[in-house]
């Protein structure tokens, strides 16, 4: 996959409705759901407890956090696009995040990254992406998000 390569933040302004690319795959271990369970103390037995997920889960496995995955977003981000100008970026929040399917453990998934909109805000450009969390080999994805991005220029 290559990189997409923007020159400056403001470049992004005519960039509305305009699809960035898709990140690598990443396959979900177990390992991971565990440490992400450590660094929020969210051990919900359907994330953490494997023996049990097994017997009582419909899906027969355990099942990453939903805000896991959320949080490989700028790791996918970074694989799907470089801005050269770039001074800084701050994760500025969302607009809107839905959790639509589950990510089993040991599936693998992957951001597909557009652009909506972005504007001059507060001495920088806001960016507002739309970033679906894919799940290899299923329909749904397994979550959608408006996520917003103050970049500032060199």
């Amino acid at each position: 996959m290559s990189k997409k390569i923007i020159e400056s933040p403001d470049m992004f302004k005519s960039m509305a409705g305009n699809f960035l690319g898709y990140s690598e795959w990443k396959q979900v271990t177990q390992k991971e759901i565990d440490n992400f369970a450590t660094a929020t103390e969210d051990y919900q037995w359907i994330h953490v407890n494997e023996e049990k997920a097994k017997k009582v889960s419909p899906f027969k496995k355990t099942i990453a956090h939903g805000y896991y995955s959320l949080s490989l977003i700028p790791k996918f981000v970074y694989e799907v696009w470089e801005c050269k100008k770039l001074k800084l970026i701050l994760n500025y929040g969302t607009e809107k995040i839905r959790f639509i399917s589950p990510v089993v453990c040991n599936n693998s998934i992957r951001a597909a990254i557009s652009v909506l909109d972005a504007i001059d805000y507060k001495g920088g450009i806001l960016l507002k992406s739309k970033i679906n969390i894919e799940i290899r080999n299923k329909e749904k994805p397994a979550l959608s998000a408006e996520t917003l991005s103050l970049l500032f220029s060199q």
